[in-house]
């Protein structure tokens, strides 16, 4: 395939940024969308030219630190998958392909297509734990009884890996699904009950200081999630606000 690429340029957090067109060709169809980014990037660098930033680790889906936004949409076209995992056959030969970062006030742009995301460490940060005893009377987990639908539905909170496709979908930059879905991980589970009260009334007021914006229930993010964290986490996270309130 050859592909018009026009990806976003940006010196440093405090530079003005522009979009630049580039043209790739010869690429196969079976590439992910992060080779593809290589092979640009190999090709700059052949000509001397300062290649594009962008964020990559794992290349598995699982780390969540590939997320672009791609021809407007987080991690793409493709569903319940992240960036790296994005193939190429999902595009056209001729296609023009826009490449932007995560565009929201608490992921700061610090080059390119790279953006700080260090706003959800520190909302992680703020309760995203609980207190075990580790002085030699730590309980065995199996001796905790959950139900099964409880154990599920914690697991699938947990599966939440942080990239912000979420915010990055939502017209209004909300966190509330990452933040809910943290908080569902540990609200689901009796080791998760101690430190309920402050852990939603501290991380909700993390997610409000980093800039984040509110949920209007437009669903946005629970379709563009690579995890499909669903929505209910968010009511879920409304109802321990107001326990924790009263």
């Amino acid at each position: 395939m050859n592909l018009t690429l026009k990806i976003w340029r940006q010196k440093g957090p405090k530079d003005k940024g522009q979009m630049v067109s580039y043209n790739v060709t010869d690429i196969s169809e079976h590439m992910s969308f992060l080779e593809m980014m290589d092979v640009l990037n190999e090709g700059l660098v052949a000509k001397g030219e300062e290649p594009v930033a962008f964020d990559h680790d794992c290349r598995e889906g699982i780390c969540g630190m590939c997320s672009l936004q791609i021809n407007g949409e987080a991690h793409g076209p493709d569903r319940g998958i992240t960036t790296c995992q994005l193939h190429m056959r999902m595009f056209h030969d001729g296609e023009t392909i826009y490449i932007e970062p995560f565009r929201a006030k608490g992921f700061p742009v610090i080059k390119d297509l790279v953006v700080d995301r260090t706003a959800f460490e520190r909302i992680q940060q703020a309760g995203g734990y609980i207190s075990v005893n580790t002085s030699g009377n730590t309980q065995d987990a199996n001796g905790i009884l959950i139900s099964k639908h409880n154990a599920d539905l914690a697991m699938d909170a947990a599966s939440c890996i942080g990239c912000g496709a979420c915010v990055a979908s939502c017209k209004n930059a909300s966190a509330m699904l990452f933040v809910s879905a943290k908080v569902s991980q540990f609200a689901l589970l009796p080791q998760g009950k101690i430190e309920a009260k402050e852990r939603v009334l501290n991380m909700v007021k993390q997610m409000d200081e980093e800039g984040f914006g509110n949920c209007t229930n437009t669903g946005a993010c629970e379709v563009e999630c690579p995890k499909g964290i669903s929505l209910e986490n968010i009511a879920r996270m409304n109802r321990e606000y107001l326990k924790a309130s009263y």
